[in-house]
Order: C-alpha cells, then sequence, then structure tokens
C-alpha cells in the first residue's frame, strides 16, 4: 500500500467510507461556479458533524496535506476549488452539516451548521416569525452559510442589515491542527478581549474551517413598499439615496442601480422580464422600504419620490408583492444573462456611497478611451457603495481573445480609479485566487504583513486553503 493510498483509508476510517470520494466522482467539487478555476484533489470528504471535520483536519495535518473548505462551491473568485498543478490536496465539503441546532425566537438567534443553504435559513427564520435577512436570493438554494460567512457575504440587504459580519454572534471553528474552537455564544455584548469570530469571517477558509455559527434573527416587516425609478444618471441616484436615508430612516431597507445594458441582457436572455416603463431609459434604481408595523409604506414612498423632481425621470410606486418581485426579478437575473451571453471581466468594487457616480464616469471614460466599443454592465448595491462593473466585448464571440490578451490592464485601469476614489477591489465576493497577487499592490506593506503573521500563527504549515488571499 503507498502512502497516499494509506491516507485515504485514514480518511474513510473517519468520516465513513462512503463520504471519501475519488477519481470522477471527485471531479465536480474541483470546479468553480463560473467555470474559471479547476484543479485536482487527492479526496473529497463530506465529513457529517464537527468531530468527523476534526478528526479529518487532524490527519491531513499529520501528513501535511492541505485542505480546501468548500460549502456551496459558490465562490466567484476561485476561493473554493482546489490550485491547479502538483500541491496534494484535499476537499473539505461542509454539505452534510446541514441541521438547524436552534432557534431562539426570544433572543432573536438561531444556531445553524456550516452545510444550511442559506434559503433554508430563510423558511426557519420565517417559521418562528422572525427574519434572517442576508440577501443573495438570487443563490440562496445553492450557497452555504458557512460559505458566505467565510466570504462575509453582502446582498442587497446590507444598507439595513449589514453584511455577514454584522449578522454573527458567534461561531464553531476547527483550527488547522484539528483543534475545535467552541464560540458558539448568543451574546450582543462580551467584552472580554479579542473577537475572535472576526478573525475567521470573511478569511475564505484561510484559517480555519467553520463548522456552525449563531445568526442574528430581526423582526419580519409587516408592510412593504417598493419603487421602480427611472433616474436622469447615478449621480442622481446618489442624491436621491441620501434623500431617501434621511426622510425614510431605517424602513429603507434596499437601494440597487442598473444599467441600461444589464436590462437589454436580461431582456435578452430571461424568459419573462420586460420593460417597466413605456420609453427606455438609461438608469433604474429599485428601492424598497419595509417596517414592522402594518401601516401602508406606498403613499410615503410616492410622497418622497414627488418631492425629490430633480433626477427623478419616471417611477412607479406598489406594495403588491407579485409587481415588486418583477421588478426584482430584472435586478437578480442580471448574472444569469451575463452567464448565458458569455464570460467578461468582472469587479466586485466599492468605494464611499457619496462617489459612486464618480468612479462609473471615471472608469467608464477611461475604458472607453483605451478601448473603444467596450461595454460595461455596471449594477449592484448602492445603498453600500458596492458596484459590480463588468466589462466585456458587445459580440459574445470577440470575448474570449479580448478578455485573454487585455484582461491585466482592463483591471488596472479599473483598480486603479477606486484606489485613487479610496476604495476596495473587492467589496463582497472575497479575494479568492483571482485578486490574491493583485490586493497586494492595494494594501499597505504593514497590512500585508499582519495578515501573513496572522496566517503563520494560526495555520504555521501554510495547509489550510493554500494560494488564497495571502
Amino acid at each position: 500500500m503507498t502512502e497516499t493510498s494509506a491516507f485515504i483509508s485514514q480518511l474513510r476510517v473517519a468520516v465513513g467510507a462512503e463520504n471519501v470520494l475519488t477519481g470522477e466522482a471527485a471531479t465536480p467539487y474541483c470546479r468553480d461556479w463560473r467555470g474559471r478555476y479547476a484543479g485536482t484533489a487527492l479526496a473529497v470528504l463530506l465529513p457529517g458533524n464537527t468531530r468527523q471535520v476534526s478528526d479529518a483536519v487532524r490527519l491531513c495535518a499529520e501528513h501535511k496535506i492541505a485542505m480546501v473548505p468548500q460549502g456551496g462551491n459558490t465562490s466567484l473568485c476561485g476561493a473554493s476549488v482546489p490550485l491547479a498543478g502538483e500541491l496534494p490536496q484535499v476537499v473539505i465539503s461542509l454539505s452534510r452539516l446541514n441541521r438547524i441546532r436552534h432557534v431562539d425566537a426570544i433572543n432573536y438567534t438561531m444556531t445553524v451548521e456550516a452545510g444550511c443553504k442559506l434559503a433554508s435559513l430563510y423558511q426557519a427564520a420565517e417559521q418562528a416569525n422572525r427574519l434572517f435577512p442576508l440577501g443573495l436570493t438570487a443563490i440562496a438554494p445553492h450557497c452555504e452559510i458557512g460559505g458566505n460567512i467565510s466570504t462575509n457575504a453582502g446582498g442587497v440587504g446590507v444598507l439595513r442589515y449589514g453584511s455577514a459580519r454584522d449578522l454573527v454572534l458567534g461561531l464553531e471553528v476547527v483550527l488547522p491542527d484539528g483543534r475545535i474552537w467552541e464560540g458558539l455564544r448568543s451574546l450582543r455584548k462580551d467584552n472580554t478581549g479579542y473577537d475572535l469570530k472576526h478573525l475567521f469571517i470573511g478569511a475564505e477558509g484561510t484559517l480555519g474551517i467553520i463548522t456552525a455559527a449563531v445568526l442574528k434573527l430581526f423582526p419580519r416587516p409587516q408592510s412593504t413598499a417598493t419603487a421602480c425609478i427611472a433616474v436622469r444618471d447615478p449621480e442622481a441616484a446618489v442624491e436621491l439615496l441620501a434623500y431617501l436615508r434621511a426622510n425614510c430612516g431605517d424602513t429603507l431597507g434596499a437601494f440597487e442601480l442598473i444599467s441600461r445594458s444589464c436590462l437589454d441582457l436580461v431582456f435578452k436572455h430571461i424568459p419573462g422580464t420586460r420593460e417597466p416603463f413605456a420609453s427606455r431609459h438609461e438608469w433604474l434604481v429599485i428601492t424598497q422600504l419595509g417596517n414592522v408595523l402594518p401601516e401602508p409604506l406606498d403613499a410615503a414612498l410616492s410622497a418622497a419620490l414627488e418631492e425629490f423632481d430633480d433626477g427623478v425621470v419616471e417611477y412607479t410606486v406598489t406594495a403588491d408583492p407579485a409587481q415588486a418581485e418583477a421588478w426584482w426579478k430584472l435586478r437578480k437575473s442580471i448574472s444569469d444573462a451575463q452567464k448565458i451571453e458569455g464570460i467578461s471581466i468582472k469587479h466586485d468594487v466599492s468605494v464611499p456611497v457619496s462617489l459612486v457616480a464618480q468612479f462609473i464616469a471615471q472608469a467608464s471614460a477611461a475604458l472607453g478611451s483605451a478601448y473603444p466599443g467596450i461595454r460595461i454592465v455596471a449594477f449592484g448595491h448602492m445603498g453600500d457603495g458596492n458596484i459590480h462593473y463588468n466589462a466585456s466585448m458587445p459580440e459574445a464571440g470577440q470575448n474570449k481573445a479580448f478578455i485573454e490578451q487585455h484582461e491585466h490592464a482592463i483591471n488596472r485601469i479599473v483598480y486603479e480609479v477606486v484606489a485613487k476614489l479610496d476604495g476596495s477591489i473587492s467589496a463582497e465576493h472575497g479575494l479568492g485566487q483571482l485578486k490574491r497577487d493583485e490586493i497586494t499592490r492595494y494594501k499597505s506593506a504593514l497590512e500585508i504583513e499582519l495578515m501573513r503573521s496572522i496566517k503563520h500563527t494560526l495555520d504555521p504549515y501554510a495547509l489550510m486553503n493554500p494560494g488564497k488571499v495571502v
């Protein structure tokens, strides 16, 4: 028996023979969601509980085998798949850790395992008449909460509720040597030293494997109002956002910007979608109010929009969930439409909210000058300054060669604009493999040193998700 086969045999004892996949059975776990990254693994492990995760990690640490934690494998930056090359790695899938351990409606918390699908958490919260507001509805049936936390996922609800980091009270984590940190506290105040959970939130599995979490719940809104708004340009949208925040307060839950290029792709590829107005507009905003009181909000939202007449071209307000969902479908379908159309150069960036319009204008002008005819698909969470800014050629058949030749230069143009506006080159998707090297240009040498020091302290042999983040 070879050393590798002996190691695999030990893994089968640790997690069960049927939960160790090799060969062709392992292949789907080694390709990423976008189809950009693929690697190989000695095996894919599907442990069924935290103890099995711990046993598997301990074996990998003893044999100096690298580990790739994986949730729903919906990472957009290649964080959840093995590196290509000869590095011996195993994938540790958390999908079988899918129990909701406890819902405490009075404390407004639920304790869940890392493999729970995000959609199942929406349902569990609703059954307790509560809300879990991590707004990734387009991929909620596929992504898992452990991955959401590991990438500090955002979504449409960040404006009101915050990102994943803001929704976590406690964590259970298997460390790179196999020890289990029991940090499943449901306290909102705990001032007893370093808040260790924040080391693992957003670390993309490079410091340990999140196996369970205590999540915050919120009251369910009893009334909502949604508006589809045609605005003159992104600058008008920025001004409108500030106005609505001042006039609607915490009832303002989402504020999403959509460009004409997004809409054209959606109408072309997604059945059941149509123009929300009789006229075509270059920029739309979809915004939503929500309140725990059962008082109608549509009149208040309409009045606010009527008073703000500078830059609003046309708008419609509804309290009808079906009408609202038809508008939200336009926003949720953009990524699917782009995927059907073909590959593009994607940027997940953030700048201060007040500078979003400047970013779009400056980046678009720079790219348009360097690459005449380039298509910019800009959309996203204007409420928190996070814009998805994707570049391609109008003809899908041109893109493969265009991207191979120009991706690096296009990234540099976009990221330099972001840096000039004191923004971030990754707002909610993380770094993964995609931006691991790029980030060294945009963080200070001291920040990189501190990140690497933390990594070395917790994972001295660099076995946990190697080649990602740092």
